[in-house]
C-alpha cells in the first residue's frame, strides 16, 4: 500500500525540534526504552508515532506511560500499551528499535512509511493514544514530545498527566471494552471488589506501613484508601515524596539491600509493611527484625503462593461441576526460589510452568490457563482469568458466594499488567479470609539460601541457554560441568544465562546452606569464567 508523501513529509517537519543525540543508541528493553533523562526528547517523539500508528492499525486506543519505574530519579523511560492494556506486543518491538534508532528526520520519515505500508495502516482518521507520566521532573516535557509524535500522524494525545503506570494500563483496557475508565472509576473499582472479598471477615487489627518510594504510589494510595477507610483498612504511608524518588526507599531497595527502607527504623518488629516501585507497578511485603535495620522480605515468591490458596480456596467452593477442571497455572522464571517452587507443586497442587527472564514471557503464558499467576521474585505481577472462565462464573454468580467472589477478584487484581496497589488488597483479602498474620504466612516454606553473581565475558552471545534458560547449550560441555558441580550438594540447583543489556554472564545457585549456596555459585562462575571466554582474574 503506497503511503501518500504528504505523511512522509509531515513526520519529517514535525521531527525536526526532536533529534537522536550523537552516538545515542536506545535499545527496546523488557519494557520499553529507558536512560537519562535528557537522551529521550526523540525516542518519546518516535513512540509517539509508533502509538499512533498502532492506534490506527487495530482501530482502538492505544497508551504511553511516561516512567523509569524502579530507576535512579534523573532516569526516565516509556512503557507502551496495547489496546488490551497489556505491553505492546512482540511483534511490534522491531519496529520501535528502527524507529527509535533512525540517524535522519528523512530517514524516520522513511521507516514510518514502511511501517504503515507493510501493515496496512491508512495514515489517516481519527484515533486516541492517551499518555500519562510519573512524579519524575522530566516527565511533562518528555509527555509533551509523545504528544507531538501522535499528533504528526492527526491523531489526538489525551495528556492523562500524573498516573501509576497499571491506572494507565488499567484505563486503556476499560476504555476499550466500554466500560468506566477514570481514574475515579479505578478506585471505585478495586475498593468495591475489595469489599465483597472482605465482607464478613475481621480486619486484621494492624495498620499497614506502606513505604511509597517517593513516587507516585503516595497520592495514588491516598486516594484508593480514602475509599476503604470503612472497610478496616488503615493505611500509613511513608516517603511520600519528601526525598528522592526510589532512593534509599521502595521494593527494589527493599530486595536488593534486605534493609528498612528510609522512615522505617521506628516501625516495631512484626509489624505489617509493604513497599512499591517509584511507578507502583512492582510490591514487595516486609517486617523489621528485631535488633537492626534488616527486614523480613514476603517477595513475589510468596505473594503467588498466597494467591494460589486464595484461587484453590475460592474454587473448591464452587459446585462440584463447575470447580472440576479448573487449570490454574503458576507461572515463575528459573530465578523463583525452589522452596516456592516445591511448595506450590507439592501443598498446592497447581502446574508450573517455567518461562524465560521477563515479565512480557510470564505474562503471555499465564493466558494458557483458566487461572493463571505470576509474580517475579522482584515483586511484579498479576492474576489473570480465562475469557471462557469468567463467562462461566458469570453465570453461576447469582447462585454461588464462591463464583461471584471470584469475580471480584479478577476485578481486585489489575487484568492488564503487574498493579502494585491492587496487589496490596489482593493481599490484605487473603491474609484476612484466612484470619492470618505475616507468621503464619512466612510459615509456609522456608526459603532456600541463595546466591547470585556476574560473570565478566568478551562476547556474551557465547552463552545460549535453553529450557527456558536452565539448561546451556553452548559452549558444549559447560553444562555437563555444571550439573557435576550440582550433584554434590545438597539441594542444589544452579544456572547460567547472558546479560541483556551488557557483556556478562549472570550465575545463579541455592542449597540447603548460605555457604554451600556462595561455594556452588563460586565454583559455576569459575567454569563460566573458564570456558566462556572470562575477561580478567578469575572468580
Amino acid at each position: 500500500m503506497a503511503v501518500p508523501a504528504s505523511i512522509e513529509a509531515a513526520v519529517a517537519a514535525a521531527s525536526r525540534p526532536y533529534q537522536l543525540p550523537a552516538g545515542f543508541r536506545p535499545s527496546y528493553g523488557t519494557a520499553g526504552f529507558r536512560a537519562t533523562a535528557d537522551l529521550l526528547d526523540s525516542t518519546m517523539f518516535r513512540c509517539g508515532i509508533l502509538m499512533a500508528a498502532r492506534a490506527l492499525k487495530t482501530r482502538q486506543i492505544t497508551g504511553i506511560c511516561i516512567t523509569a519505574s524502579h530507576n535512579p530519579a534523573p532516569d526516565n523511560g516509556v512503557k507502551l500499551v496495547e489496546p488490551s492494556g497489556e505491553m505492546l506486543c512482540q511483534e511490534w518491538e522491531t519496529y520501535a528499535n528502527e524507529l527509535a534508532n533512525a540517524q535522519s528526520d528523512q530517514e524516520l520519515a522513511h521507516q514510518v512509511a514502511g511501517l504503515l505500508a507493510k501493515e496496512g495502516v491508512t495514515a489517516s482518521g481519527a484515533g486516541i493514544v492517551m499518555i500519562g507520566h510519573d512524579t519524575r521532573p522530566s516527565g511533562p516535557g518528555l509527555a509533551a514530545a509523545a504528544a507531538a509524535g501522535v499528533r504528526c500522524l492527526g491523531l489526538e494525545a489525551q495528556m492523562c498527566g500524573l498516573l501509576t503506570t497499571p491506572q494507565l494500563h488499567w484505563m486503556v483496557m476499560s476504555r476499550n471494552r466500554g466500560e468506566p475508565c477514570g481514574e475515579e472509576d479505578y478506585y471505585a473499582a478495586l475498593a468495591g471488589a475489595y469489599k465483597q472479598l472482605v465482607a464478613g471477615t475481621q480486619p486484621l487489627g494492624q495498620t499497614l506501613h506502606m513505604d511509597c518510594a517517593n513516587g507516585v504510589g503516595a497520592d495514588k494510595m491516598r486516594a484508593l484508601a480514602a475509599h476503604l477507610a470503612d472497610a478496616g483498612l488503615t493505611v500509613d504511608l511513608r516517603n511520600t515524596g519528601e526525598g528522592v524518588l526510589n532512593g534509599g526507599c521502595g521494593s527494589d531497595f527493599l530486595q536488593k539491600d534486605r534493609q528498612l527502607p528510609a522512615g522505617f527504623q521506628g516501625v516495631a518488629p512484626g509489624a505489617r509493611c509493604c513497599a512499591v516501585d517509584g511507578d507502583a507497578d512492582r510490591l514487595m511485603y516486609f517486617t523489621p527484625l528485631e535488633g537492626g535495620s534488616h527486614a523480613l522480605l514476603f517477595d513475589g515468591d510468596r505473594i503467588a503462593c498466597l494467591s494460589a490458596m486464595l484461587l484453590k480456596d475460592l474454587i473448591s467452593a464452587l459446585p462440584p461441576a463447575a470447580a472440576e477442571g479448573v487449570r490454574v497455572g503458576i507461572i515463575q522464571t528459573a530465578y523463583a526460589n525452589g522452596a516456592a517452587s516445591r511448595y506450590i507443586r507439592d501443598n498446592l497442587g497447581c502446574a508450573v510452568e517455567v518461562t524465560p527472564t521477563g515479565v512480557k514471557y510470564l505474562h503471555e503464558a499465564a493466558h494458557h490457563y483458566d487461572v493463571g499467576v505470576y509474580f517475579e521474585a522482584n515483586g511484579h505481577g498479576t492474576v489473570l482469568f480465562g475469557k471462557a472462565f469468567l463467562e462461566q462464573l458469570k453465570q453461576l454468580a447469582g447462585e454461588s458466594r464462591a463464583a461471584a467472589e471470584l469475580l471480584a477478584l479478577s476485578v481486585v487484581i489489575n487484568q492488564a499488567v503487574g498493579d502494585a496497589l491492587s496487589g496490596i488488597l489482593l493481599v490484605e483479602a487473603a491474609l484476612r479470609r484466612k484470619g492470618w498474620g505475616l507468621d503464619q504466612w512466612a510459615a509456609l516454606y522456608s526459603d532456600l539460601p541463595s546466591r547470585q553473581l556476574k560473570v565478566k565475558v568478551a562476547d556474551r552471545t557465547v552463552i545460549v541457554t535453553t529450557d527456558a534458560e536452565t539448561r546451556v547449550a553452548e559452549p558444549r560441555g559447560l553444562q555437563a560441568a555444571i550439573d557435576a558441580a550440582v550433584a554434590g550438594v545438597p539441594a542444589g540447583r544452579s544456572f547460567v544465562r547472558p546479560s541483556g543489556t551488557e557483556d556478562v554472564v549472570r550465575v545463579y545457585a541455592e542449597a540447603e546452606s548460605q555457604q554451600a549456596a556462595d561455594d556452588l555459585a563460586a565454583t559455576v562462575a569459575r567454569l563460566v569464567h573458564a570456558q566462556a571466554g572470562g575477561v580478567g582474574p578469575a572468580p
